[in-house]
């Protein structure tokens, strides 16, 4: 039982605790603050009457230290009473406690402060012990933590999905970094986790793009850069497209609707409509060539996911479904009432089969064009069946744009209505909304390789104008590399996902404020701090922790133990925003906390113990970064 090898681990490491209750979702060898919590929690139990598995969910982290280290909203404890008065009798009755101060009791909420000695007894051997695991509990994946014998929950991520020959753009960006994190923070959490990049890569656009290299396209070009040659390639021939239908509706203006017909007939336009069905017929040649462009363009993204720390299980796409598997689904829609033809076309009406506002918000979709075309939705349909029966995931989440939100809406609607609620319980659409001010200054568009580059570039120039400390990193572009990735990435989670943001080069690279230059920098001097002293990990680990008693210290102290929790509650909300507001409030602390908490030039034991400090504090900045998709530098 995940639960009960946690309590022993615990009794084993620290003797210096109380005993405590074992809880429900109480993982006191991993998580610093639940052995607080259900320290707490046995008090209150005592002292209010209140069942202890009420009493531990609702003893929060707090945003603030100066609102304690826990705080409980007296309501929460569904005791008759004012809330003020309950408060004012349970402090009464507080009998004292070796792991807590007296709590403070405010109105509605009781604060509680721990103890600073067998804090620091607690939370820094088990971040030096765990290392890259601190923060990270991996019983939260158990199927049944009571039995992890059943095996761990699985979990598919979609993200990322860029379309072949066409720019990956600042939304591709965006499910890009966010997906990438989800997917780091499932696997923290124990889950076993299948990452999903589904492709733009079928579709009369490959027809038009296959006339087009065939025209203006270039073999050494595809090779060396296959993505930038062939949206040039594709930009190129959707002009002559343009040009042809302009030439036409100019031609039909004047009343030669024959010649006008004649173009678009024998234009480029129809030309990759009969190369599509050729392509949809298995047609080798058309197939083949196809294929080269997928691949091609997969293994350049596969380069640039590395830079941004992401890989990929499966790169699938929209050429995975097959046509008869759209045309079952439609199909099945049709027999089940649930959609009508219309003018040829296939249409799903839902404030007809949605009773109420659900149905008008829904409104009305196209399963299929009047050509016989199927589209995304009934493409989405069909590969979500497949996906399940193919993983038989337990958790599915499509990382889409907000712009999205009613297709998705319709999408999970409909396999409802098949009757599929087994799958569509399991499903969740993480949205998120706009980068603007991606574009040029021409105003064409920018590939993700493209921006990377340009802000290392940019960071590069940055560094240079340190000369002292430029002189001194070893790889001053790989570093300058990482400092612009850094800044993307920490600029696109900086706020609620749902918000949109502008695309700000020169704040986005500043080392001042809050920016992923400023946290590098921050990890970094962590561990100058850690060369700098020359002591060894016996050295640190024999360190007398009762020595950190300066009020900087321990609220450095008070930050690091919040870390396990932050991550539990980034479980919930899938807020990227969360753990970096906290590693921020980490780093603030810390930079405050140097002159006081000096190394160099303090006494051995203090020295000692101070660096144990700083050390669990770079654990956890590291950590959160890597959890975030970031590599953290040592020297910069």
């Amino acid at each position: 039982m995940a639960a009960e090898a946690s309590f022993d681990n615990l009794a084993r490491q620290f003797q210096h605790l109380p005993l405590i209750d074992m809880l429900p979702n109480c993982f006191p060898d991993v998580n610093p603050v639940d052995i607080y919590r259900a320290h707490i929690t046995s008090i209150l139990s005592d002292i209010t009457g209140a069942d202890k598995s009420v009493i531990y969910p609702v003893l929060q982290w707090t945003a603030t230290l100066d609102k304690g280290d826990l705080m409980l909203a007296i309501p929460a404890l569904r005791i008759k009473g004012k809330p003020d008065d309950l408060g004012k009798q349970w402090l009464e009755k507080w009998p004292g406690s070796p792991l807590v101060e007296t709590p403070v009791h405010n109105g509605a909420f009781l604060s509680f402060f721990f103890k600073a000695e067998p804090m620091a007894k607690t939370v820094i051997p088990m971040a030096l012990q765990h290392k890259t695991d601190f923060g990270s509990n991996p019983a939260n994946g158990l199927r049944d933590q009571n039995d992890p014998s059943k095996g761990r929950q699985k979990i598919v991520v979609e993200f990322s999905s860029p379309n072949i020959a066409k720019p990956f753009h600042a939304g591709h960006l965006r499910s890009t970094i966010i997906g990438g994190f989800l997917a780091n923070l499932y696997r923290s959490a124990g889950w076993e986790v299948v990452t999903v990049n589904y492709l733009g890569d079928w579709g009369k656009q490959y027809g038009v793009l296959a006339l087009g290299f065939e025209k203006y396209g270039n073999e050494e070009e595809l090779v060396k850069d296959p993505i930038n040659h062939l949206f040039h390639v594709y930009v190129k021939i959707s002009k002559e497209v343009a040009e042809e239908k302009e030439q036409a509706e100019k031609l039909k203006e004047e009343g030669k609707e024959e010649e006008a017909q004649k173009i678009l007939d024998e234009g480029v336009d129809e030309k990759a409509r009969s190369y599509f069905k050729k392509m949809t017929e298995g047609d080798e040649q058309a197939i083949a060539l196809w294929k080269r462009f997928r691949d091609y363009s997969i293994e350049r993204y596969k380069q640039t996911y590395a830079r941004l720390n992401i890989h990929f299980d499966e790169y699938s796409g929209e050429s995975k479904v097959s046509e008869d598997e759209m045309q079952e689904a439609a199909a099945k829609l049709k027999e089940m009432g649930l959609a009508h033809e219309d003018r040829g076309a296939l249409l799903m009406d839902f404030t007809k089969s949605v009773p109420g506002k659900e149905g008008k918000s829904l409104g009305k979709a196209i399963l299929r064009k009047k050509d016989g075309t199927a589209l995304y939705l009934t493409r989405d349909i069909s590969e979500l069946i497949n996906r399940y029966d193919r993983y038989k995931f337990d958790k599915m989440i499509y990382v889409i744009a907000s712009e999205q939100d009613l297709h998705v809406k319709q999408f999970f609607k409909i396999v409802r209505l098949m009757g599929r609620d087994d799958i569509a319980d399991k499903c969740q659409h993480v949205n998120f909304g706009l980068v603007l001010g991606m574009s040029t200054r021409k105003g064409t568009v920018k590939f993700l390789n493209d921006i990377l580059r340009d802000v290392g570039e940019h960071m590069h120039e940055v560094m240079k104008k340190n000369e002292d400390k430029y002189s001194q990193v070893e790889d001053p572009e790989q570093i300058a590399d990482r400092l612009g990735i850094s800044s993307v990435m920490v600029q696109d989670m900086n706020g609620k996902r749902i918000n949109n943001y502008t695309f700000d080069l020169s704040r986005m690279t500043s080392f001042e404020g809050d920016t992923g230059p400023y946290l590098q920098y921050a990890h970094a001097r962590l561990c100058s701090i850690n060369r700098k002293a020359e002591l060894s990990d016996e050295d640190i680990v024999s360190a007398d922790l009762t020595l950190l008693t300066e009020p900087m210290a321990i609220n450095l102290l008070r930050v690091i133990a919040q870390w396990p929790d932050v991550v539990q509650n980034v479980l919930k909300t899938l807020e990227p925003t969360t753990i970096l507001t906290y590693l921020f409030k980490l780093t603030h602390t810390l930079s405050t906390s140097y002159s006081h908490l000096r190394i160099v030039g303090s006494e051995p034991e203090v020295m000692k113990a101070r660096l144990a400090l700083y050390n669990s504090a770079r654990v956890v900045l590291f950590n959160g970064m890597r959890l975030l998709g970031l590599t953290p530098v040592e020297r910069m």
